[in-house]
């Protein structure tokens, strides 16, 4: 009887029945088994992805607190197994209840089954299945009670397709159709000010948040809409309105997320009118939140608009105190710590502490996005500052090295002993620090037996006594660790071989900047030994006079960095002053003192300016400046004999292939003109003719010189380039002897002539030239190309086969083989660029007659 019931019931259960039994056993099945697993993994997932996403406050905040990234998920890949779970619970629901009887479906929870499926491809960011979802509920089920909720989860899709106009042309359909209430229409309306948002129409987003907020039953999104409405009210530049708002979000207070009230707070604080506005008030504001322990979360941001008010009010101290708090916080925002960064590396640029500057410029880009458009912009910033950095580190170092070499035999050792005081007073207190630290490590119970936590690790079970052994896991001693082989070894590369002591650069050798100290270099009896420090001291006049030209073109350097690259004028006159009272070398004197002339005009010093105007015509009478000073109007740009002039003549000349001359005048006018800005352009301009002339050896040579010479301008870091990424490229020296290896296909007939037989050569390429013409079926040319002093080719191109290269003549008519009886000979493509690059036409010619 039980079996005959069981049969019974599961029959009247059919899918394929339109009965009550039927229809109320698949609704309640799916309802409150299958699609409320489904909704749990999905609401799981949701606040997932909520709590893993973190809001930028910097930027106008989204409507839907949803991180889209740009990777592709393939089929059967989820971002969140939760999503993937909800999906496969409302596709059971179909799979299993649904009742599609005569094309309608009458289980009411089907439609239900869809909407999860397409909201959970939807949070998967699988955005096309989820549209297909989406239209399969408004094209099935037009009656459906969650049609309305569909349609709105349908243009959120198609937003994150770039639909925008589509998303706005559809919702606002439905807001004229339908009289949405409660949630449906702060959905609705959200959305539509999302995709407003989308097309930056503001006024229209502002007002459709404002029914959104009104509307919704949420706390949480109450709060999100009024504060996104501030910011909008921001960027309309309507403050007063953006604080009303600001307000709103404030009168919640608890009901919505702290962050919101904080960040109400911060924003209300940005808009402060520093002029009228009350600044006590606000002082005590910022005060209340920093001392409110339920902030502690907020610190950063509250200490880093602590740092700005002050600013903003010139208390500079406070504010770098401030903002050195808001970094201490380890805070997790990142945009928030490069703003920081960046503030405080202005405050050092504007004190023309440009070191310290670039510091915090690096760490302003460790906290950007590579490659983002602020990250390119700090980076062309910081790039700026690397001669500056460069050449001050030179000037200083060298300076006090002269310092001590002009000091009497006493006082440099005076000096020394009271520098070992001092060393020994570091060390001791070092040394206390970290027996303080292991005592506290074996206090606190670091060496017992258990798990340990190790930074942001997970816990690692250490044996009885390891932690104690093992310093890493303190951050004390391992800190103590480092500055015990800064001591020893100095700042060395990561790099094979770091122990040689050719990466450690001597008091001799801080010309080049190296932060290494000379202690790095003692060993232990000799860390307080004077007379080891004494031995350090340069006193051969080799090297004295390498560290007074170190240090005189640094200041030379510095004097035209400070003058055209920051408009530094006092530093710059400051550095020409005292490259000009360090007896420099000839070649700086005219140049500084014109440099000098111009700055003193700049900066209003009219009697200094006159002097020095004197001094340069009297004592330089035949120098371009004099010229220039004594009549301005007949010297312009133009002045066929200014450095501009000469080198667009030249560098004609370069592209005529005239390299012997190119390298001559080059040579001369680096010599006469040694400091002016386009010394290195004649420099590298030089390298390229001689590489042309004298082949790859040369050519190497050549680069390298001006990589090394003029590291810090842009032709240096030119030839830094080509010594990098283009020397290696040229380097391969051997000649292609199968045909088949003949990548290019490209084949050329080259005739030899003597470079001084100027009359034979044009006339053969133009008889040449005429020749070629005549020829039919091939586009020919011809070129003439220097191969080096005493060599020029006539060089014929267009010639796809060895074949006809090697029969080159027979494609001329009887009378033009008359007018071309000159020998020649031919060659691949590939290998007469190495006969160019590495000069070898006589090897090349030995190979083939071999």
């Amino acid at each position: 009887m039980v079996v005959l019931t069981a049969v019974f019931f599961v029959a009247s259960c059919s899918r394929k029945k339109d009965k009550f039994l039927s229809r109320s056993f698949h609704a309640v099945t799916a309802e409150f088994n299958i699609l409320y697993n489904g909704q749990i993994a999905f609401d799981e997932g949701r606040q997932a992805l909520n709590d893993a996403y973190f809001d930028n406050y910097w930027e106008v905040l989204p409507i839907e607190r949803m991180q889209v990234f740009d990777e592709i998920v393939l089929p059967g890949q989820s971002k969140n197994e939760q999503f993937t779970r909800a999906e496969e619970k409302a596709v059971k629901a179909i799979q299993k209840h649904s009742m599609n009887i005569d094309g309608k479906e009458k289980n009411p929870q089907i439609d239900e089954a869809y909407l999860l499926l397409g909201k959970s491809r939807y949070f998967d960011q699988r955005f096309i299945p989820a549209l297909e979802a989406f239209n399969y509920i408004l094209y099935k089920y037009p009656a459906s009670d969650k049609i309305n909720q569909a349609k709105v989860w349908r243009e959120k899709t198609n937003m994150r397709l770039d639909n925008n106009e589509l998303a706005i042309k559809n919702l606002k359909r439905l807001l004229k159709q339908e009289e949405l209430e409660g949630q449906d229409l702060a959905d609705a309306t959200s959305i539509l000010a999302q995709a407003y948002l989308n097309t930056k129409v503001i006024d229209t987003a502002i007002t459709l948040l404002e029914v959104a907020s009104n509307a919704t039953k949420s706390s949480d999104e109450r709060g999100r809409y009024r504060f996104i409405q501030g910011q909008l009210y921001n960027e309309l530049g309507i403050k007063d309105s953006a604080n009303y708002a600001f307000d709103r979000v404030i009168e919640l207070n608890r009901r919505i997320p702290r962050i919101y009230l904080i960040s109400a707070h911060l924003e209300k604080i940005k808009n402060f009118d520093y002029e009228n506005g009350d600044k006590l008030a606000a002082q005590e504001l910022l005060t209340e939140l920093e001392e409110n322990r339920e902030n502690r979360l907020f610190l950063d941001k509250i200490y880093h608009q602590i740092g700005t008010f002050h600013l903003k009010n010139n208390h500079d101290s406070l504010a770098v105190a401030y903002y050195n708090k808001s970094l201490r916080a380890n805070t997790v925002d990142k945009v928030l710590k490069a703003k920081t960064y960046e503030i405080l590396g202005d405050m050092n640029f504007d004190a023309t502490v440009y070191a310290e500057a670039g510091k915090y410029y690096d760490s302003t880009m460790l906290n950007q996005k590579l490659n983002s458009k602020p990250y390119r912009v700090m980076k062309r910033k910081r790039d700026n500052l690397d001669d500056v950095i460069q050449y001050e580190s030179i000037a200083k170092t060298n300076d006090s090295i002269l310092t001590l070499i002009n000091l009497p035999e006493a006082l440099r050792l005076s000096y020394f002993e009271r520098y070992i005081e001092d060393l020994k007073a570091k060390d001791e207190a070092a040394k206390e620090q970290a027996e303080a630290a292991s005592d506290n490590s074996n206090s606190t119970g670091l060496a017992t037996a258990g798990p340990q936590r190790t930074g942001f690790g997970p816990p690692i079970n250490l044996q009885q006594g390891q932690a104690a052994l093992f310093y890493f896991y303190n951050p004390t001693t391992l800190a103590y660790g480092k500055n015990e082989f800064v001591k020893v070894w100095g700042n060395r590369p990561l790099e094979d071989n770091w122990r040689w002591s050719s990466n450690v650069a001597g008091v001799s050798g801080a010309s080049n900047a190296s932060e290494t100290k000379v202690e790095a270099l003692a060993t232990e009896d000799e860390r307080y030994d004077p007379e080891f420090y004494l031995a350090q001291i340069p006193s051969s006049e080799k090297e004295i006079d390498s560290i007074k030209k170190d240090r005189n073109f640094a200041y030379y350097q510095l004097g035209l960095i400070y003058k055209e690259r920051f408009k530094e004028y006092e530093l710059s006159k400051n550095r020409f002053l005292n490259l000009l009272d360090s007896n420099p070398e000839e070649r700086f004197i005219l140049p500084s003192k014109y440099n000098l002339y111009k700055l003193y005009e700049l900066l209003g010093e009219e009697p200094e300016a006159a002097k020095l105007k004197v001094d340069i015509i009297s004592s330089f009478p035949e120098s371009r400046y004099a010229k220039i000073l004594t009549n301005p109007d007949a010297v312009s740009e133009k002045d066929e004999n200014s450095p501009e002039s000469l080198y667009a003549s030249l560098f004609a000349k370069h592209e005529n292939q005239e390299y012997a001359d190119v390298i001559k005048t080059s040579e001369a006018f680096i010599n006469d003109y040694e400091g002016d800005v386009l010394v290195p352009k004649f420099a590298l301009l030089k390298a390229m003719a001689t590489g042309r002339l004298y082949g790859y050896d040369a050519y190497k040579e050549a680069i390298n010189n001006v990589a090394l010479t003029y590291a810090n301008t842009p032709e240096g870091k030119q030839a830094q380039h080509i010594e990098t990424n283009v020397l290696p490229r040229l380097a391969n020296a051997d000649f292609i002897t199968d045909a088949n290896t003949n990548t290019s296909g490209n084949y050329k007939v080259v005739f030899q002539f003597k470079s001084d037989n100027h009359e034979k050569i044009d006339a053969f390429k133009t008889a040449l030239d005429e020749v070629l013409e005549h020829v039919r079926y091939y586009n020919l040319s011809s070129s003439q190309d220097v191969y080096d002093t005493e060599t020029t080719f006539i060089v014929v191109h267009g010639i796809k086969s060895e074949t006809v290269a090697k029969t080159f003549t027979q494609l001329f008519t009887d009378e033009d083989q008359k007018k071309i009886k000159e020998p020649y000979f031919t060659v691949s493509s590939e290998n007469y660029q190495i006969i160019q690059v590495h000069k070898y036409l006589n090897i090349f010619l030995n190979l083939n007659n071999n």
